[in-house]
């Protein structure tokens, strides 16, 4: 091939110019189009912050409501617990105090009882004490009495069967002064008496001296029949040296004696409580 042979060229054809002004106008019609587009997205999106403005005052309102909605519950919740724990505490407040003045009530109680029961246990020893007294005055009496009737001459009565001489009607004007008084366990007049302490009273008024007590008095003179009584006469109910209620018997089927503290001292029948035994120390 000869060297100034024509060779095929690889460059593009060049456009005209009426090519370039239609590429050239086409290029910017389309960037007007962008530019038309997206201004018209940045208004869409600028009126989009209008409206959510629109809609935050009923959401913070909503909001507000439901906090102050919540505030209100755990207050009133808090002041419910502080009630309750007032509540308990007065509870827990009263309840201690019934429990102690309970308490102090059982310790009053039991006071009084420790002491009834050692007043009642000092009666018995001093009653125990008084009947050996008695007991042993009686004793010592009665020696002395039966050494004088041995010293004296035969024809001579005892000096208690002269005492006792005419000494009925004092005994028994003494003991129904004495009706109506009232019945004091223990007790030996002059305003009250027991059974034995007005035996022992009414027998004191004619130069008598008796034990104390019932159980010594029922075995204080000779066991006679019931059926066979004279006036003065100590009546006793139980067994002798063990009676339990004394009495003097007056006559005519009667006798007076401190009968119980609803009747106090009267005047019965021997039908209105027949005496076991009796005994005669005139």
């Amino acid at each position: 091939m000869s060297p100034n042979a024509h060779i095929t060229s690889h460059r593009k054809p060049r456009r005209t110019a009426t090519q370039s002004w239609v590429v050239r106008t086409g290029v910017a019609g389309g960037v007007l189009s962008t530019l038309a587009v997206a201004g018209a997205g940045s208004a869409t999106a600028a009126e989009k912050p209008v409206e959510a403005t629109v809609e935050m005052p009923a959401v913070n309102a909503a909001l507000a409501t439901s906090i102050a909605q919540s505030a209100a519950a755990t207050q009133q919740t808090a002041f419910d617990y502080q009630e309750r724990a007032q509540q308990d505490e007065a509870t827990s407040k009263v309840e201690a105090a019934a429990k102690k003045a309970a308490d102090e009530a059982e310790r009053k109680a039991e006071a009084e009882r420790k002491a009834a029961a050692a007043k009642e246990k000092r009666e018995k020893e001093e009653a125990r004490a008084s009947r050996a007294n008695e007991r042993q005055s009686l004793s010592s009496k009665s020696a002395a009495q039966t050494s004088e009737d041995a010293d004296a001459p035969a024809s001579s009565p005892s000096k208690s069967s002269g005492t006792a001489t005419g000494s009925t009607a004092s005994l028994v004007s003494f003991l129904r002064a004495q009706v109506g008084k009232a019945y004091v366990m223990g007790s030996t007049g002059p305003s009250s008496y027991d059974c034995s302490g007005l035996v022992m009273a009414a027998y004191s008024q004619i130069g008598i001296d008796l034990p104390r007590v019932s159980q010594d008095q029922s075995t204080a003179g000779t066991q006679v029949s019931t059926s066979n009584l004279q006036v003065g006469d100590i009546l006793y109910w139980g067994s002798a040296g063990s009676a339990y209620h004394v009495a003097v018997y007056i006559g005519g089927g009667k006798f007076i004696g401190a009968q119980n503290p609803s009747t106090g001292i009267v005047e019965r029948d021997m039908s209105y409580s027949p005496p076991t035994g009796a005994v005669r120390v005139l």
